[in-house]
């Protein structure tokens, strides 16, 4: 297993492909933490969130964690971009004829594929560390641009952000695990990072809109709780447990796809 997991990091230890996720996370942390800036610093009363995002109240944000509140406000602009990087990385095998040859080396293929998720993992981990980092030195700018007063934010630094980290890489996993998923059935990685776009963009609006209902019960909603530590209408454990359990069917549907499916066609 540790030679497979070492086998894929060789492998997408792309120039491209890392710079590129690096680079897009460290512009929503800056984007994120300029806009809250502006946005929340102005108004006492939680503002409205677009697509995918969603702002915290201005004491929320002067409160001893609201360091992590960037994270956890840009968590599914993050959220797509790792759908996209996993999907890239599984769907690439394909288009490039690779995976014959991974097989052919490697035949069991429950091996080869939690190689494929345990490197894509530890790419999320140190993606998740790049985001925590950049937030720690945009945030403070951003929050003395707008006049805030954040001394709070000294108050129990190591916990607050080890437990920011820790939601987010969750939030993200389970975000990476759905690409997985939707590249080794679609075989496409345009598929796979339309339907996640259009999903968080279009889809779960609409369900929103129209179901209140399930609105705070959509995987989207569910995982911007994760990524926030829970909120009001989802519960910290219950948003961890249902992430839990997208990953786990996730990785049983991709095993199944993966082990029954012909690679030759």
């Amino acid at each position: 297993m540790i030679n497979a997991v070492r086998s894929e990091l060789l492998r997408t230890r792309r120039k491209g492909v890392v710079l590129g996720w690096f680079g897009l996370t460290i512009l929503f942390t800056a984007m994120i933490n300029m806009v809250m800036a502006q946005v929340v610093g102005s108004s006492d009363t939680p503002p409205e969130g677009g697509p995918g995002v969603s702002f915290p109240t201005l004491d929320q944000w002067q409160a001893a964690d609201g360091i992590t509140a960037g994270l956890s406000s840009a968590a599914s602009m993050y959220g797509v971009v790792a759908l996209s990087f996993w999907a890239i990385a599984t769907a690439g095998d394909y288009s490039s004829g690779l995976i014959r040859l991974t097989v052919s080396a490697q035949p069991n293929r429950v091996k080869l594929l939690l190689g494929k998720v345990g490197a894509l993992a530890l790419w999320t981990a140190a993606v998740t560390t790049v985001a925590l980092i950049a937030n720690l030195i945009i945030a403070p700018m951003a929050a003395r641009s707008a006049d805030l007063d954040v001394s709070a934010w000294r108050q129990d630094v190591l916990p607050t952000l080890a437990g920011g980290w820790f939601n987010l890489f969750a939030t993200l996993l389970v975000w990476g695990v759905i690409g997985l998923v939707l590249a080794l059935v679609t075989r496409s990685a345009a598929v796979s990072i339309s339907a996640g776009v259009g999903y968080v963009l279009v889809v779960e609006a609409v369900i929103t809109a129209a179901l209140d209902a399930i609105a705070d019960w959509t995987p989207g909603a569910t995982l911007s709780a994760l990524a926030q530590g829970g909120t009001s209408a989802i519960p910290y454990g219950t948003a961890l447990a249902l992430g839990v359990l997208y990953t786990l069917l996730g990785l049983g549907v991709a095993l199944i796809v993966f082990k029954r499916r012909d690679i030759t066609d």
